[in-house]
């Protein structure tokens, strides 16, 4: 008899609310968890064509750091699709004006470029200052 593969269906997933604490994490180390949970992929039933993630809030996004001076070198790039219409903001600008935007940036590059990393994005929440809702906190980093 043929051994049958299984293939996961969106009502098999059961969705989980975390909270991750930003404060004194590395920005990209704490985006790949984050994205990691959103798209499902610390799940056995995985399947990479689904959206199989959970819900993250992550809180005190204004604390994140970043290390080897990218404070002031990292710079973001926007275009408003005028002649002449390029931005470059450093990460020290972007955070001041909104902290939740750095955050927001490093998760969704670790993201598929389509519509189910759109799907995907949509779970996560960021907040400045502590968190105001109820969830399973998820352990990211050596802090822990």
């Amino acid at each position: 008899m043929k051994q049958k593969t299984y293939i996961a269906k969106p009502k098999d997933f059961e969705r989980k609310r975390y909270l991750v604490d930003a404060e004194a994490q590395v920005l990209g180390r704490l985006a790949s968890e984050v994205a990691q949970v959103l798209w499902g992929k610390n799940k056995p039933i995985f399947s990479p064509h689904l959206d199989c993630g959970d819900y993250v809030t992550v809180y005190n996004a204004e604390k994140v750091r970043v290390t080897g001076g990218k404070e002031k070198k990292k710079m973001y790039f926007s275009h408003s699709g005028y002649p002449r219409g390029d931005k470059l903001l450093s990460l020290e600008e972007v955070r001041r004006r909104d902290p939740r935007k750095v955050v927001y940036l490093a998760v969704r590059g670790m993201l598929p470029r389509n519509s189910l990393g759109e799907a995907v994005l949509r779970k996560l929440k960021i907040v400045v200052g502590e968190a105001k809702e109820a969830g399973e906190t998820l352990k990211i980093g050596r802090n822990t």
